[in-house]
């Protein structure tokens, strides 16, 4: 069974491995979440590093998805610290671990995190994806829209430029 769970700063520190071992799996199944090389453990935990700490400050929160307690998936609600802002979040690092993968687990993760941030009050919600990846499918069944997107954005493990999309949802109490 999968149990969903949002991560203190003191819980994602003793959990680092784990984000670490899931967020690398991914990469190297060709995931582009910001990383071109797989096995740069130190990039990756170094990443998770700075993630507890933004978790300290509140600046975003982190739930995972375990399966027997190990971390298998990950969604970020990143809060924007500009007053202008303080209405809306990002989305990101949605991750599942290969193994996991096809239980819907994602689905759950982005539902949950949705669900967080319209009780925080937020009404808006972007994110940005690798034009064309199965995640975009995903964020389209979920009611998300399309912003637009720019080529060459993103540097892929392949060391090709790949487009992105954003994308963004607002919360039903806006639209």
């Amino acid at each position: 069974m999968i149990n969903y769970e949002f991560l203190s700063a003191t819980e994602a520190h003793q959990k680092l491995t784990e984000l670490g071992d899931v967020l690398q799996a991914c990469v190297k199944d060709g995931a582009s979440v910001g990383f071109t090389q797989p096995d740069d453990r130190l990039a990756i935990d170094r990443f998770w590093e700075d993630k507890v700490n933004s978790l300290a400050s509140q600046d975003c929160e982190l739930l995972t998805a375990r399966d027997n307690n190990s971390v298998v998936g990950t969604v970020i609600i990143n809060y924007c610290a500009m007053p202008n802002g303080s209405h809306r979040a990002e989305i990101s690092k949605l991750l599942v671990h290969p193994h996991a993968r096809r239980q819907g687990i994602a689905r759950q993760l982005m539902n949950q995190a949705e669900q967080r941030a319209w009780e925080k009050g937020l009404s808006l919600l972007v994110l940005d994806t690798r034009s064309g990846d199965v995640a975009s499918k995903l964020y389209l069944s979920l009611g998300w829209q399309i912003a637009g997107s720019i080529p060459c954005y993103a540097r892929s493990i392949e060391n090709t430029l790949d487009a992105t999309t954003y994308m963004y949802k607002v919360s039903a109490t806006i639209s």
